[in-house]
């Protein structure tokens, strides 16, 4: 039986050249980490909750919202209890709305109602979730875009208007309060404005039932609006093209107690056209 004879010094050869790459290879690795730790060492490590706070206090007066988000991050990770979580969460909230990141300061007003219920803070979070919301349609450029208003979705709107009035009924006293009733009554106008603009587009394409349906919102939800004179208006115009007398009449009689000698009635659904207003160049 033949045996196979390994040549002693050529194991050797190999086991030392072997040896010597492994030593490299740690040497690299070592140095590639020490590097590695340098670059990226935390620079916040070892802080207390008070250190990190007056630290991401200090970013917010200078509008640095990403170091901002770090502090307050790491004091709601590093020290989950006590009131400086509590503090950075109110404040993570604003730094995102700040940083237009609404969904973020969004999760993180959710996040603080619900572990928080009863904090003293509650109405400042409410009235702070009514501003991330609040994001006005521009109505000169949905005129030159010609967008269906449809389209253009309140949701935001009816959030924000959902915020402000659980700060009113819940806070009547709080410092927001006064402001947070000033923009509802704009919040209701401009919906009820919405509402009305859908419900002329549906009548305009022959939808009268949903024009009907939209009409109706504004007269049930935002009572006391002046659209309302409008919808009425269109109220009457889609019953009788639907041949419901009866239901015209009583939009009529509604229309005409509420609003003697409707302008409707001479100019239509449409204002007559302005042509020194820029807007009406498009």
């Amino acid at each position: 039986m033949t045996r196979t004879v390994t040549d002693p010094f050529r194991f050797a050869g190999f086991k030392r050249f072997a040896q010597v790459t492994l030593i490299f290879a740690a040497a690299a690795f070592i140095a590639g980490c020490s590097s590695f730790g340098k670059g990226d060492r935390d620079p916040t490590a070892g802080w207390s909750a008070a250190q990190l706070y007056k630290d991401a206090r200090t970013q917010i007066a200078g509008s640095d919202w990403k170091d901002a988000r770090t502090r307050l991050e790491a004091i709601e990770s590093r020290y989950p209890f006590g009131i400086y979580a509590q503090q950075a969460l109110v404040d993570l909230a604003y730094v995102d709305w700040k940083d237009d990141e609404p969904e973020q300061a969004l999760a993180a007003i959710d996040r603080f109602q619900q572990q928080y219920p009863n904090h003293a803070g509650t109405d400042y979070m409410l009235y702070l979730k009514g501003l991330v919301t609040f994001t006005p349609p521009s109505a000169a450029f949905s005129q030159i875009t010609r967008q269906d208003p449809s389209e253009r979705d309140p949701k935001g709107l009816r959030e924000s208007y959902a915020a402000f009035n659980e700060l009113i009924k819940r806070y009547p006293n709080s410092p927001y309060t006064r402001d947070a009733k000033q923009r509802v009554t704009w919040l209701v106008a401009t919906i009820a404005q919405h509402e009305v603009d859908v419900a002329q587009y549906y009548y305009e394409r022959g939808a009268y039932v949903a024009a009907v349906n939209r009409a109706q919102t504004v007269i049930t939800e935002f009572q006391g609006v002046p659209i309302a004179e409008k919808a009425l208006y269109i109220m009457v115009l889609s019953y009788g093209k639907l041949k419901l007398p009866k239901l015209q009449a009583d939009a009529k009689r509604v229309l005409d107690k509420n609003f003697p000698h409707s302008k409707y009635y001479k100019q239509g659904l449409n204002p007559p056209v302005n042509y020194w207003n820029p807007i009406n160049w498009f």
